[in-house]
């Protein structure tokens, strides 16, 4: 969008960036014998800055929602994958409320960034 000239200025990638770091020290924890768990929880958490990159290059309304919206599934996908770490009492759930707070925040600027896509390409 024009005043944003990187996707490393949007919030959303900032704040899924910072969901994904937690995710890594997060899982330095979790026994790697798990490994789709493991596995799948560190690729959601990529994918999550991946997807808001690859939207953001688009350089198209209709695309770049369309990658948030994948961007956000991913997202959701971490927090079910942090449920059941706990399910599996490889973490506590206490353990887990620094990510799901990161999480759900980076949720809620994805949403807020899909609605300032909207009401950018109605005003173009």
């Amino acid at each position: 969008m024009s005043t944003y000239t990187s996707f490393t200025q949007l919030d959303c990638w900032q704040r899924c960036r910072a969901a994904k770091v937690w995710t890594y020290a997060f899982l330095k924890n979790v026994p790697k014998t798990e490994y789709d768990i493991h596995d799948n929880l560190k690729r959601a958490a990529r994918s999550t800055t991946r997807n808001l990159a690859e939207g953001f290059g688009r350089h198209s309304h209709k695309e770049n929602t369309h990658f948030c919206r994948i961007a956000r599934g991913s997202l959701q996908e971490m927090l079910d994958d942090l449920d059941d770490i706990v399910i599996q009492e490889y973490a506590t759930r206490e353990a887990s409320m620094e990510g799901v707070v990161l999480i759900k925040a980076a949720i809620k600027s994805i949403n807020g960034y899909i609605n300032y896509i909207a009401r950018f390409a109605k005003a173009s």
